[in-house]
């Protein structure tokens, strides 16, 4: 058996992450429609202190996004090759991507570029497909409608806003003053500081009274009736936080409410789905070649301070995307 360094937790849940720890661990070995990744860089979320927390499995190694180096294939696998460089979102219920190797199933994977490095692809997985669902796959563009985009200096939100700038949408961000320096680097049309300004009544004042047409709500709970108040007629509100409210009055402006996540996807053993995390990844790689998509890193970290990166996530300190890069 050969062994490599992982970031794991041992024990029953629940766990903090003082609990997180670099130990070793047996090399994966992929089964018949998986690949083995030599990891090279991984993008922290804070979906990963969150899994931290309620893991229960012994030992599990930790992180969601992950880029890096395919060093074997499955037998079923034809349409990647050993020496592929390559970018993905991980399956939760797996083994993660905080480790020397780890393996994935072949469907989500993406390329990436040869002008793209591996922690610009590492940064450009969780938040920034989350963001590209939303306005892709889940959103009505028919009317070219304004954007509200809660939280656009976080990871979904930066995201968010470029993407709404590729389909010339109108937008509206919300953000703190220590995050507006964030929004102002990738553009937005409007910007409200949450903590001095009434969003309500800005948004309101920004569309000459009509409201918005289309919310990316990051917050969930009661933000997302507090939304109804800032939307136009026939409007949508694209649910991304956690929670919903007790009371949602859709009704009386006729809107729209979906539900946009990424967390469901590998659960629903849907193929067509889960490759569709791929093609997402895929388009988003494209975007970094050209340079029309900017991941907005904040640090990147060696290998042996992962878990002080997930804490100054946990914290809030971070401005942009952490990236711990694996050697």
């Amino acid at each position: 058996m050969i062994n490599m360094k992982a970031w794991t937790i041992t024990g029953p849940a629940p766990h903090t992450l003082a609990d997180l720890k670099l130990t070793d661990v047996a090399e994966p070995t992929p089964g018949d429609t998986e690949v083995k990744v030599y990891v090279r860089a991984v993008g922290l979320n804070p979906a990963d202190y969150k899994v931290i927390a309620g893991s229960n499995t012994t030992p599990r190694v930790v992180g969601m996004d992950c880029a890096g180096e395919i060093v074997a294939v499955g037998a079923n696998v034809t349409n990647w090759s050993v020496g592929d460089r390559v970018m993905y979102h991980g399956d939760l219920r797996r083994a993660g991507s905080l480790a020397e190797f780890t393996v994935t199933t072949a469907l989500s994977l993406a390329p990436i570029p040869s002008n793209v490095s591996f922690e610009q692809a590492a940064a450009s997985l969780c938040g920034t497909l989350t963001a590209y669902q939303a306005l892709y796959r889940k959103a009505n563009l028919s009317e070219v409608p304004t954007v509200l985009i809660h939280a656009g200096g976080g990871a979904v939100g930066l995201a968010a806003l470029q993407f709404a700038h590729d389909l010339n949408l109108p937008t509206i961000a919300t953000t703190s003053a220590r995050k507006r320096p964030l929004v102002e680097r990738v553009g937005a049309d409007t910007i409200i500081d949450y903590h001095q300004e009434d969003v309500t009544a800005a948004v309101m004042a920004a569309t000459d009274g009509l409201g918005v047409g289309l919310s990316l709500n990051t917050i969930g709970g009661e933000e997302l009736a507090a939304d109804v108040e800032r939307m136009a007629y026939n409007g949508q509100i694209i649910a991304i936080g956690d929670g919903m409210p007790a009371h949602l009055d859709l009704d009386s402006k006729a809107l729209g409410l979906v539900r946009s996540a990424l967390g469901g996807v590998y659960g629903s053993n849907n193929p067509t789905e889960i490759a569709d995390l791929g093609f997402m990844a895929g388009v988003v790689g494209q975007k970094l070649a050209t340079g029309e998509f900017d991941p907005v890193i904040d640090r990147i970290l060696p290998f042996d301070d992962a878990a002080e990166g997930l804490n100054i996530l946990q914290r809030g300190d971070n401005l942009g995307k952490l990236v711990v890069k694996v050697d």
